[in-house]
């Protein structure tokens, strides 16, 4: 949510600035903005829309300079205009800042600034932030470090969340930032040092980098850095290297990035099952957890900790865990789980799960479990993100950049290290070598039955057709394929805008069967299990209501052909893999549908890749 980028160095740094923002375009954002240093003034351009829309009017202006920060915003705190787009400038114009989070005491310091004859000319929390700052340096006047102070004393009196860089007239060979809450990352390059909210930003510049942690404040001058909290302590900096490459941001021959990612899962799974099977002892492996066999013998509960997308693997990975270990699991909503004050078993280990691995509400509640002494792990995406570093241990998903809101690739490989963290765990307990081995032959399986399916994708878009004027979808699942109902129905919603909701299939007539219609159609889940008969019942209630059917169905099941207006068929499986199957078929068809409606499928409306505000 929201993208900075920060340059000083030799190159032109609009230029830089402008490419940065262009990666970070994925995380969502409904504005953008830059300032740079040229002479004695900002040269200040802010655009609502697309980056390419401020690209362009980059090129309309004279942008010199070798220092400036850029961002794209996703609004919080005022409409989508330019006045409210970043940077901001002090009202004395000594100043630029961007901002990622949210000042949640901003009206308190607003109101002392306007008593003080600071103007304001936004609606944004932001704004107070750099006009407190311009306050402080006109309070300091003297001293050596008279910018770096006044950002400093600033952020003492900020209460809630930041990632920031600013920029000041009276210093053109720095840069300060600074990070609570909200994540940022130092690059070094050869004679030139980046700011960013997001290694995606300059990962083609450099792969040296720092990543800031809490309350740490950062001096960024062409030549090098240097890093010390907000309570004037020394911080000694690790320089990293990022050992990964960020995917060229290119579509071939795919028309959004969505359908790239859709395709792409076979080949992310299998990066996600690389040097993690073993077949030898019938059971998974993983280098980063850091906790012995008998440390995780001990545990007797585990609890799932995750946010949207991220929240539905975990209920997936619930029904993995308890049928193939036997371990009783629980599932929270990370942005409810951080101000409850839940009881737990002390020998209780808590996962978290986050592509980002910068989800606030995610971080927040590893944090609160840290806080009580838990055990906690997690399974994220990133390298380096904040998660990844704050928690005990975790695992890699290794799905690559994901870059389409609308998370693909990122929620199966998800799934697919919960089935081999089900596989580990039963293994440490009763699941049988056969069994084990059984389990690790259909995980090896699933890329080339994946690879089955899309290549029905034309058949699922025919059936997109029908159905892109749908007033409303119900999506209906029983057990383990009631989490990919609610998250086939978030994938439509949140990409076509028609209203879908997700239930177990029996639930259907505890309310949600008053929404059949003609107009509102259903789509179910019909396994070959000990569930298909009564599945096939409730399917028969949608059609005695004249509501349309879409039956997503096994190869074994011998699904009557008459009994659903339309069917998609998926491969028989295993059981443990048999809900990253279904996700495939219902993904391509809430693309499709969204596309049929001209929809930004890339980019949703009023939706973020990364949420890093509550």
């Amino acid at each position: 949510m929201c993208g900075i980028v920060g340059y000083i160095g030799k190159q032109k740094a609009a230029s830089i600035l402008l490419d940065g923002l262009q990666r970070l375009e994925y995380r969502g954002y409904d504005s953008a903005g830059l300032a740079v240093l040229s002479g004695e003034k900002f040269s200040h351009l802010r655009r609502t829309g697309r980056v390419k829309n401020l690209a362009q009017a980059a090129r309309e202006h004279s942008l010199f300079g070798g220092t400036g920060i850029g961002h794209t915003r996703w609004a919080t705190h005022g409409e989508v205009t330019e006045a409210n787009t970043h940077p901001h400038v002090s009202s004395d114009e000594k100043f630029a800042l961007v901002h990622n989070g949210v000042i949640e005491n901003y009206l308190g310091i607003r109101k002392f600034l306007e008593g003080k004859g600071y103007e304001f000319f936004s609606s944004t929390d932001s704004e107070a932030l750099v006009n407190l700052i311009a306050y402080h340096y006109a309070k300091e006047q003297n001293g050596t470090d008279r910018f770096f102070e006044s950002v400093r004393k600033s952020l003492l009196h900020v209460e809630g969340t930041y990632g920031l860089g600013v920029l000041c007239l009276d210093e053109p060979g720095e840069i300060i930032g600074a990070r609570k809450g909200s994540p940022l990352i130092v690059g070094l390059g050869d004679g030139e040092s980046l700011l960013a909210s997001d290694v995606a930003a300059f990962a083609h510049h450099t792969q040296n980098v720092v990543y800031l942690n809490d309350s740490e404040i950062v001096r960024l001058k062409a030549g090098g850095f240097s890093i010390s909290t907000i309570s004037q302590e020394d911080v000694e900096a690790v320089v990293q290297r990022v050992d990964w490459q960020v995917e060229e941001s290119t579509l071939g021959d795919f028309s959004h990035y969505m359908e790239k990612e859709i395709f792409e899962q076979p080949t992310a799974l299998e990066n996600a099952m690389r040097g993690r099977l073993d077949e030898v002892n019938g059971t998974a492996k993983f280098g980063g957890l850091n906790l012995t066999a008998s440390e995780f013998r001990q545990v007797d509960r585990i609890l799932f900790c995750a946010c949207g997308t991220a929240w539905h693997a975990c209920l997936v990975a619930e029904y993995l865990i308890e049928r193939f270990a036997r371990i009783p699991v629980e599932v929270e909503y990370a942005s409810e789980f951080r101000y409850r004050n839940a009881p737990l078993d002390k020998d209780t280990l808590v996962f978290v799960i986050s592509q980002s691995g910068e989800t606030i509400d995610t971080l927040a509640a590893l944090r609160e479990a840290r806080r009580k002494g838990f055990r906690t792990l997690a399974i994220t995406n990133v390298v380096g993100s904040t998660i990844a570093r704050e928690t005990d241990g975790g695992i890699y998903q290794y799905a690559g950049a994901e870059i389409g809101v609308a998370s693909t690739k990122a929620f199966t490989s998800q799934i697919l290290i919960s089935a081999m963290v089900a596989l580990y765990f039963g293994r440490l307990r009763d699941l049988s070598y056969q069994d084990g081995i059984v389990l690790i032959q259909a995980l090896k399986n699933l890329p080339d039955q994946i690879r089955t399916i899309l290549s029905e994708a034309d058949h699922i878009q025919k059936i997109a057709r029908k159905y892109a004027d749908a007033e409303g979808f119900l999506f209906l699942g029983r057990q383990v394929m009631f989490p990919i109902a609610l998250e086939g129905a978030l994938k439509l919603k949140e990409i076509s805008y028609i209203h879908a909701e997700g239930y177990p299939a029996a639930e259907m007539k505890h309310g949600p069967i008053a929404l059949i219609s003609e107009t509102c159609p259903s789509l179910l889940f019909v396994n070959n299990d000990e569930m298909y008969h009564k599945t096939l019942s409730n399917l028969q209630e949608v059609r005695a209501r004249k509501g349309r059917v879409i039956a997503v169905t096994t190869l074994d099941a011998n699904f009557p052909k008459d009994l659903a207006n339309d069917i998609i068929t998926i491969p028989s499986a295993h059981e443990a893999v048999q809900p990253i199957l279904a996700s495939i078929p219902v993904q391509l068809l809430s693309y499709y549908i969204a596309k049929e409606r001209n929809c930004d499928v890339d980019k949703p409306r009023n939706l973020a890749k990364s949420v890093t505000v509550e």
